[in-house]
């Protein structure tokens, strides 16, 4: 844990206040390397001068908003983003998710959930572990290859994120049978999973969409109501 504490972390908000405010609950647990942002423009030079490790956008900035930012960071950097914005609508989260985004919170805030998710996102890109092999299998017309990270449809691979290739692999593991809404979270984010559960509901229409031939009445990806969801996988 004291390794992730020495990660450089970029706060990126036209507000003052709140990047200040961050910046003080990030250091009270340990986090020192510790660099802000108001803009666009700025943030963009402070990810090629000191290539932080992980950042925190705001969507809406003075000179573009966070999810064009985030464009231009991939094109100089793979490090992970966590966006922190007052836009809650779910449009604005599948957007943000849908860009490559690790997690989006809306504001206001716990502070304490904020540092939590920025652990875990941190524990599961810095720590070191042996990745076990992914399962690949059919959907209709449809191959998961949760291996390659791909679908392939139509002669055409449409990418997935590390979060769809969690939750699907996940529901491999257990298809034909109820997984809760609990195991789903943890599955993705790990023990401090608390609070994803809106997260999740856009992750799974996410998956829908790539997943369904109808996202909005599907076959495979079921909703057990008060339950979980469950994958229907016909058995070869």
């Amino acid at each position: 844990m004291d390794e992730l504490k020495q990660k450089k972390l970029l706060i990126v908000d036209d507000e003052p206040e709140i990047r200040k405010m961050i910046e003080h609950f990030l250091r009270k647990e340990g986090f020192m390397r510790i660099y802000q942002a108001g803009d666009c423009r700025e943030a963009l030079e402070l990810c090629r001068s000191i290539q932080p490790d992980l950042a925190i956008l705001d969507v809406m900035l003075p000179d573009g908003d966070g999810f064009s930012l985030l464009q231009a960071i991939r094109h100089i950097s793979n490090l992970p983003v966590l966006f922190l914005s007052a836009k809650g609508q779910d449009e604005d989260r599948i957007l943000g998710l849908g860009l490559g985004a690790d997690d989006y919170i809306v504001k206001p805030f716990l502070p304490r959930e904020l540092v939590l998710r920025l652990t875990a996102i941190l524990r599961r890109v810095y720590i070191p572990h042996t990745p076990e092999k992914r399962p690949v299998f059919q959907l209709d017309d449809r191959l998961i290859d949760l291996e390659a990270g791909t679908i392939r449809h139509d002669g055409t691979n449409i990418p997935l994120t590390a979060k769809e290739i969690a939750l699907l692999g996940k529901f491999y593991e257990n298809h034909n049978r109820i997984v809760t809404s609990d195991a789903l979270c943890q599955a993705a984010w790990g023990d401090d999973y608390y609070g994803y559960e809106n997260t999740l509901m856009v992750h799974i229409r996410r998956i829908r969409e790539k997943i369904e031939a109808n996202p909005s009445r599907p076959a495979h990806l079921l909703t057990v109501r008060g339950l979980g969801y469950k994958l229907i996988v016909k058995e070869e």
